[in-house]
């Protein structure tokens, strides 16, 4: 198979869909790899790197795509990349597609296979792809948003773990997931009060023991939240659904009656946001202010650590990739339930259920149009 790693060109994305380790592997395996010159630079790894390893380095975007039978990426295609679209492309990135009606016309339209990360479970029914950006998102998310609560970026003035004498940020967190967990993990590292909101009792019984009473927990519910992002210095948004829109939580009601300077971290604005308020931003220019408050909703955090996150992300997705090649999109889709779960699009259908009722859509099973 002929596979495609073009670079990332949306703002300021500096990851890479697979490393020279992945490219050996695969030219190993009797595969043939086209890699877009400088893909790799910014995660560390140079065309030196992926030549010696076998790729065939490209300075053509376009040929990338055309030639490719199986094009991997880290993010959603932008608009200058729908032209690159194709019956019979296996597009295998994070798609993202709930809140992109415009991605999925143009990938609907040119009949690609569209294998969202995302959406792809194991055995145990997890988010195996998902997670380790989560990791990454959950744990930035707290380090951002105590940089945001310094008076220069807007914020409080406040240092989110306090001084002896002086009480420390009062942190925020909607959702008891992976981004969740791992935003309390640093939160509490930094010293500051925590509170995690969830609708999941047996999550917050779990949590509970874990951190042995050092973090705060609370049933969701639209009182105790509009009691806890009112209280809050930082709160930061991690709710998932996977593969739909991800629900408005926190209302424009809530984010009025924050305090002044406070900061408001939205992980789920890749699906959409969980707070009203919240839209897109890139790390260009990343935050705005609403009703006196900082948010900050930039849809690809992770890229701000490329080289942290693309060694984690690839760590993940490379077997499936492997399995792609090797077998095919079709064959590997139909071997691997869990794969199958990740497609989102295929023959001009979608496939995913939560894509679908978030735009309106027909669906169509994904086993209905493999087996």
């Amino acid at each position: 198979m002929i596979i495609g790693v073009p670079k990332e060109i949306k703002d300021n994305e500096a990851r890479v869909g697979v490393t020279p380790a992945g490219v050996r592997a695969l030219t190993e395996a009797g595969h043939k790899v086209l890699v877009e010159t400088h893909a790799g630079e910014l995660s560390g790894f140079t065309d030196d790197d992926y030549q010696n390893a076998g790729a065939e380095i490209v300075g053509d975007r376009g040929y990338v795509w055309g030639k490719s039978e199986t094009v991997v990426k880290v993010k959603e295609p932008i608009e200058p990349e729908y032209a690159y679209f194709r019956e019979g492309l296996v597009l295998f990135t994070y798609l993202h597609l709930a809140p992109i009606p415009d991605l999925t016309n143009k990938l609907l339209e040119a009949k690609v296979t569209g294998i969202a990360y995302e959406t792809v479970r194991d055995r145990q029914g997890t988010l195996p792809l998902l997670t380790p950006m989560s990791e990454v998102a959950g744990r930035m998310s707290v380090q951002v948003g105590a940089a945001y609560l310094e008076k220069e970026h807007g914020g409080r003035g406040i240092l989110l773990g306090g001084v002896p004498g002086v009480p420390p940020a009062h942190v925020t967190i909607i959702g008891g997931g992976i981004v969740g967990t791992n935003a309390a993990k640093i939160a509490l590292g930094f010293g500051a009060k925590v509170t995690l909101v969830d609708l999941n009792l047996n999550r917050l019984r779990e949590l509970d023991d874990l951190y042995q009473g050092r973090l705060y927990t609370l049933a969701s519910n639209s009182y105790n939240l509009a009691n806890a992002t009112r209280e809050a210095d930082l709160v930061i948004g991690a709710v998932l659904i996977p593969g739909a829109t991800a629900p408005k939580l926190v209302t424009r009601t809530m984010v009025s009656q924050m305090k002044k300077g406070s900061v408001i971290v939205d992980v789920a604005i890749d699906q959409g946001g969980c707070v009203e308020t919240a839209k897109p931003t890139s790390h260009s220019n990343p935050s705005y202010v609403v009703d006196g408050v900082v948010h900050y909703c930039v849809t690809n955090m992770p890229g701000a650590v490329p080289h942290t996150s693309t060694l984690a992300l690839t760590n993940s997705t490379f077997p499936y990739l492997m399995r792609i090649a090797n077998l095919g999109a079709r064959e590997a889709l139909k071997k691997d339930p869990g794969l199958a779960e990740g497609l989102n699009t295929y023959q001009g259908k979608v496939t995913y259920r939560g894509v679908a009722e978030s735009q309106q859509r027909e669906w169509t099973p994904a086993a209905d149009l493999i087996s």
